[in-house]
């Protein structure tokens, strides 16, 4: 038997070394108890060797979702069953390795721990925005469900039903006329026959303005800005001005030769659309009964409503034209053609200047958008019922509408897309008059069924929040008069 000096180690050596220079370490038992030491964080020895087995502490396993985190549902009561449910899994054994609390720290630093659902799979990169079809949301992901994003806010909810609703007998079913107006003073006036009749909607409390006798009759009325001053026009054609408080007349005034069915103020003016189809200007601090007339209509005047800036006044026919002018001149600036029916329903944006909305009578019934700039069609919507009211919401971009035949109700529509938002039916005729409180988010509609309808359909100025549905005050029902 050969000594280990002369045996040859069956290796094919470079010339010039020998088998001296070449030395080959034998692993012991003690050596490779060092190189497993290596894979535990608390291990100070350092042992060299072949192979890199990694610290785990070290380790980035959170960037590809390797470490299972624990989640507040598997806690406390689902103990137990998460340590029978491994027993069986992984063997009797695989408990008494695993850690009671079950953190995600103790599970990924130990060797028996169970394998985890991310294995082999990237974490999901949350920084951007939440698609709401998710994984996370959808329940599928629970171990990143707390880095989710909150889903979309649900659409705005609109009361489908009236809070209130008041009897008004004597209420004309007449598309040309404009017997509703809600001052900023929070105080409703309704024309009803040959009365007008103020309610309160602090308190509820019915005051008589006036009555005119039973020769004539109430056609339109229309509060000053600042909500003192009320015009009222008649069937004989006057304008009469009336102190909102003191339920005394201030002035009277002239000039037209039939009724007067449309009103509108500005800061300093009153204007009077007629059937004699003439729009009169007045101003109540010089003696005269107006002071200018604005000749363009061939029927009858019956929509009427000044910009917020006061430059421009636009008014409608029976004559289908919607006519604009402004403050100088006795010619109308601008002559929109457009509609096919008669034009009653006038409203300009409170957010935009120069855009200016209008309705068709019941051969037309779209709803119109203008530029008054330059005269240009922005949008034509046809609603598929005669359009007797428009009015914007100040509150956000978007404007209500109330209809007539055929099937007499009340829209919401959001601007620019004039995507529906709601709609509203309870009248049961065509839904003639409109107005909105002072605070922009409740519009009380008066219909031909001689009843007036509060609904609350826009949010509130400062908290856009979804308006509350007080569906009992629905029941109630009273009576103005």
């Amino acid at each position: 038997m050969d000594s280990p000096q002369t045996r040859k180690t069956g290796l094919n050596l470079p010339a010039g070394m020998s088998e001296a220079s070449l030395r080959i370490e034998t692993f012991t038992s003690a050596s490779l108890r060092g190189i497993s030491s290596l894979s535990s964080p608390s291990s100070k020895s350092s042992t060299c060797s072949d192979r890199f087995i990694p610290c785990r502490s070290s380790s980035r396993l959170h960037t590809f979702g390797l470490i299972e985190k624990a989640s507040p549902a598997k806690e406390g009561g689902n103990e137990a069953y998460s340590r029978l449910l491994k027993s069986e899994l992984f063997g009797a054994d695989f408990c008494c390795f695993s850690s009671p609390a079950g953190t995600a720290g103790n599970q990924a630093g130990s060797p028996m721990s169970s394998p985890s659902k991310n294995m082999l799979r990237f974490k999901t990169d949350h920084s951007g925005p939440s698609s709401p079809y998710s994984p996370s949301i959808l329940g599928h992901d629970s171990g990143f469900s707390n880095e989710c994003s909150t889903p979309p806010k649900p659409p705005r909810k609109v009361p489908k039903t009236p809070h209130k609703v008041l009897d008004a007998p004597s209420l004309q079913d007449d598309f040309y006329l404009n017997l509703v107006d809600w001052s900023s003073q929070n105080v409703l006036a309704v024309g009803l026959g040959t009365c007008v009749y103020l309610w309160s909607a602090a308190n509820s409390k019915v005051t008589k303005l006036c009555d005119l006798g039973p020769n004539d009759g109430i056609c339109s009325v229309q509060w000053t800005r600042e909500g003192s001053y009320i015009a009222v026009g008649t069937n004989l054609g006057q304008v009469q001005v009336w102190d909102g408080t003191q339920c005394k007349k201030v002035r009277t005034m002239g000039g037209h030769q039939t009724r007067t069915g449309v009103l509108a103020w500005n800061s300093r003016t009153l204007a009077s659309g007629s059937r004699d189809r003439n729009i009169l200007q007045h101003d109540l601090r010089v003696s005269n009964e107006f002071i200018s007339k604005l000749v363009g209509h061939k029927s009858e005047v019956c929509g009427l409503k000044w910009s917020h800036d006061d430059r421009e006044l636009a008014s409608g026919g029976n004559d289908n034209q919607l006519l604009v002018w402004n403050q100088h001149s006795q010619q109308p600036i601008l002559k929109l053609t457009e509609h096919t029916a008669a034009v009653k329903a006038i409203a300009w944006s409170p957010h935009q200047s120069g855009l200016l909305a209008s309705g068709g009578g019941t051969a037309d019934r779209c709803i119109r958008f203008w530029n008054t700039t330059n005269g240009h069609q922005l949008n034509c919507v046809d609603t598929g019922s005669q359009v007797c009211n428009l009015a914007w919401s100040k509150n956000v971009n978007e404007l209500v509408s109330t209809h007539g035949y055929s099937q007499n109700q009340i829209m919401v529509w959001k601007y620019p897309s004039m995507a529906k938002v709601a709609t509203l039916t309870g009248h049961n005729m065509r839904v003639l008059y409109l107005a909105m409180s002072p605070d922009g988010q409740t519009i009380v509609t008066g219909a031909g069924d001689e009843t007036l309808r509060f609904w609350n359909v826009f949010p509130s100025l400062k908290t856009p929040a979804p308006v509350k549905d007080v569906g009992l005050w629905s029941l109630g029902r009273t009576q103005i008069r």
